[in-house]
């Protein structure tokens, strides 16, 4: 009997320094969670029978150190959650190493080439894809502008308006538009100060006057009050370009004593440009970078968690996949429900702990000699039975 007890118990053993040599090798992976071998005494009839393993362990709730990378297709979860990729059988992985990137077609892949799976732009969780190619340009359709006219400023001693008189105006802003074919141009806008609280505006683009007038009108406290809603500039048609037009909003514009001031001053529109990079926002949204400035997105990250974490079975490559004991997985983004907040241009390290890896590894060493010496005690009390008979 007591051979099978310590037989048992190397065999243990040898389970817990699997293990353990299992933990110190991946203690340099990221995103890898350490586990342990729990042992159970094992009985046979209400005889001891030795020592199993009688489950493993992984410190699913233990974050690993994040190790600031600067790479913007790095991400690190901070809390809980797993990031989701497609395997190439087809099956679902999930992982904590956040080190993503683009094949030739765009498509967006995780540090092992898996299909990242999150939400499109239509809503649908699936595999993301980034475009690859140029973006045409955009007429602008659109302009904010916001700021105070100075109430101190006194009606214009030359009259009528002349742009080319700065005597004729108070405050001027100018602001660069885009045609349909991607060509910049500029929007000048001249103040104006009217009777009691009104303000004129005129309007010139590259230098030559284009649309009507408009009135804004404010009221004792200095709010505006009309115009209500956006005011329509024609700006003729650019040569070669289709008809230009845009939607001017005034709101938030003020009349207060002081310096003229702009708090808000943009048009819509852009070039046409090309892919000069890809990102990753705090909230799984990947940005794609153009070399017309713009910043475009093609998705969000999707974040899975788990009811139980610990049912959670290791695959290759750094993952995990669901099974019965883990229930469904509760997907999301980033920062929602249960799911953690990004740290973008971080990877989470191992959460490995070497130096009490190191003590468990001394322990399982004195306890596999201690059952060696059951061993070889109990063959020397054979032998010497059988040397006396």
């Amino acid at each position: 009997m007591s051979f099978n007890i310590a037989l048992a118990g190397i065999n243990a053993i040898n389970g817990q320094l699997n293990q353990i040599s299992n933990n110190i090798a991946n203690s340099g992976t990221l995103g890898f969670k350490a586990g342990r071998a729990n042992f159970s005494s094992s009985y046979i009839n209400a005889q001891p029978s030795g020592v199993q393993i009688g489950s493993t362990s992984q410190a699913m709730d233990i974050s690993g150190n994040f190790l600031a990378t600067g790479r913007g297709m790095d991400a690190a979860i901070s809390g809980k959650g797993f990031f989701i990729s497609r395997d190439t059988d087809g099956s679902m992985v999930y992982s904590r190493a956040g080190v993503f990137g683009t094949d030739a077609n765009g498509n967006v892949i995780d540090f092992m080439g898996r299909a990242v799976q999150g939400y499109g732009l239509d809503g649908a969780l699936g595999s993301l894809t980034v475009p690859t190619g140029a973006i045409p340009a955009q007429a602008s359709g659109s302009l904010e502008y916001a700021g105070n006219m100075s109430a101190d400023w006194d009606e214009p001693t030359v009259s009528p308006f002349n742009k080319d008189d700065p005597q004729s105006y108070n405050g001027m802003s100018a602001t660069t538009v885009t045609d349909s074919l991607g060509r910049e141009h500029t929007v000048t806008q001249y103040f104006v100060k009217g009777a009691g609280n009104e303000m004129q505006v005129y309007y010139a683009m590259d230098g030559e006057d284009v649309g009507l007038p408009t009135f804004l009108n404010f009221d004792e406290t200095g709010k505006m009050v009309t115009p209500i809603g956006t005011v329509d500039l024609d700006l003729g048609t650019p040569t070669g370009a289709a008809p230009l037009s845009i939607a001017i909003s005034y709101a938030g514009t003020t009349m207060f004593g002081g310096e003229q001031s702009t708090a808000k001053n943009r048009a819509d529109g852009y070039k046409a440009g090309t892919v000069t990079g890809v990102s990753l926002a705090e909230d799984g949204s990947i940005e794609v970078q153009y070399s017309n400035g713009k910043k475009m997105s093609a998705g969000q990250l999707a974040i899975a968690t788990f009811q139980n974490e610990n049912g959670l079975v290791p695959v290759d490559g750094s993952a995990w996949q669901a099974s019965a004991a883990t229930g469904e997985p509760l997907l999301g983004t980033p920062g929602t429900g249960m799911g953690g907040k990004l740290a973008v241009g971080a990877v989470e390290q191992s959460n490995v702990d070497m130096t009490s890896e190191l003590v468990n590894l001394m322990g399982a060493q004195q306890n596999y000699q201690a059952n060696s010496k059951v061993l070889s005690t109990e063959n020397e009390m054979m032998r010497t039975l059988m040397q006396a008979l």
